[in-house]
């Protein structure tokens, strides 16, 4: 039995963020080849200028299974009281920070990621 494409691309738009960076790694090591690769050799200038961006949003998708936690971490990453926190987390989808470094918004996405919300990095 042979999969179409369609149907693995109908799989993946059902995928959580997470689903799909845990198959692109699985098959990354499965196959030994590099997603980042692949994309500068496909990509050739356009790949170059991704691998140079230096500012980045911090984008909250979802708070998760776990509202409080997740209130807490935006109020330490962004000072704001907790009215104004509890606000963002139940606007998501919603900027959290941006134009940060990559450092920064690696780290927000982390301590975000760690009280139970869904991020991405854009």
């Amino acid at each position: 039995m042979s999969i179409t494409k369609d149907q693995i691309l109908e799989a993946f738009a059902e995928m959580s963020v997470m689903e799909v960076v845990e198959l692109i790694e699985a098959m990354e090591e499965k196959f030994g080849v590099s997603a980042a690769a692949a994309a500068v050799a496909v990509g050739g200038d356009a790949g170059a200028a991704a691998a140079e961006q230096t500012e980045f949003d911090v984008v909250m998708t979802s708070f998760g299974a776990n509202k409080v936690a997740v209130i807490k971490a935006l109020r330490g990453a962004t000072g704001l009281g907790l009215k104004e926190a509890k606000g963002m987390a139940e606007s998501a989808p919603v900027a959290v920070k941006e134009a940060i470094s990559k450092e920064e918004a690696e780290a927000l996405k982390a301590d975000l990621e760690a009280a139970g919300a869904e991020v991405e990095l854009k």
